[in-house]
């Protein structure tokens, strides 16, 4: 099987499409088309079907992708170790990371790695502790930063930075600090489930025999941009990041609440696939965040 082939493959079944497989590789749309069909005479089999206007494979198309996918992977990983090897550092960097440190954290790092290698290509995906998990194990990112441990034998960790959690309120709130007592009647907004920080609230709150249940919830919002506005607002009072919080406080718009015997600290995590990682970049990228190397040799 040709390495071209299998390439142009992987990309109409990612798009379901031969137009937009073709626009991705500069290609035409009848140069895809022969060269699947090429690929298919080889096989002796169907591998596409053109459902409506989707392409979708075939179950020898979906068995051909798993292997295929992996085959691009290595062809591109042999590349960039090459171009280590040589002296350049080129090729895309995928890292996945939770809302605060892919809004507060990563973003600057990213820059000052781009800075050092300009060749290398960042792409940065944010969503949830759990999303970013799946997201390693798939190899969709190389790598993860998230708010919370993963505990998975195919998943590797490392500690990355420290965060806490502080009780953010509206800017007008007249208390500096509230007893737990007075906590449970507070309106408080939380993380969804599968958030980091969710995790770790209710970690701290259960070691300090406070249940989520004994709370007055008044909501669940999936992003801390939006618990912010949200706490602005007055709808409420919400565990979130002091990372996020500082900027607000600064500004009066929101205001920092100590809570009188609890305190929420946690730990950002670098993790990796045990197996798959072995791309020079990512791993050049990952001594770069934990201080192992600073700058070119």
């Amino acid at each position: 099987m040709e390495l071209r082939y299998l390439e142009i493959f992987c990309k109409v079944v990612e798009f379901g499409s031969f137009s937009k497989a073709a626009e991705s590789l500069y290609l035409t749309q009848p140069t895809v088309s022969i060269h699947i069909k090429a690929l298919e005479d080889e096989l002796s089999t169907r591998l596409l079907d053109r459902l409506g206007r989707k392409i979708l494979p075939t179950s020898a198309g979906e068995i051909l992708y798993g292997y295929a996918k992996n085959i691009v992977k290595l062809k591109d990983e042999a590349r960039r170790a090459l171009d280590q090897f040589s002296g350049r550092m080129k090729g895309t960097l995928a890292v996945g990371a939770s809302t605060i440190p892919g809004e507060y954290i990563i973003p600057a790092y990213l820059s000052r790695f781009k800075a050092l290698y300009p060749e290398v290509y960042p792409a940065l995906k944010i969503a949830d502790t759990r999303e970013i998990h799946h997201s390693v194990l798939e190899g969709a990112v190389d790598i993860g930063v998230v708010g919370s441990g993963i505990k998975d034998r195919n998943i590797v960790t490392e500690k990355f930075l420290d965060d806490e959690l502080v009780l953010a309120a509206p800017g007008d709130f007249k208390k500096d600090s509230v007893s737990r007592k007075e906590l449970s009647e507070l309106p408080l907004i939380l993380r969804e489930p599968g958030s980091g920080s969710r995790a770790s609230l209710e970690e701290s709150l259960k070691k300090n025999a406070v249940r989520i249940d004994d709370l007055n919830v008044a909501g669940e919002i999936g992003s801390t941009q939006a618990m912010i506005q949200a706490v602005k607002a007055g709808m409420g009072f919400s565990f979130i990041s002091r990372l996020a919080v500082k900027d607000s406080s600064v500004t009066g718009l929101l205001k920092e609440v100590r809570v009188l015997g609890l305190r929420i600290k946690r730990h950002f995590y670098i993790i990796t696939h045990r197996v798959r990682f072995n791309s020079p970049v990512s791993r050049t990228f990952v001594e770069f965040l934990t201080g192992k190397t600073a700058k070119k040799d």
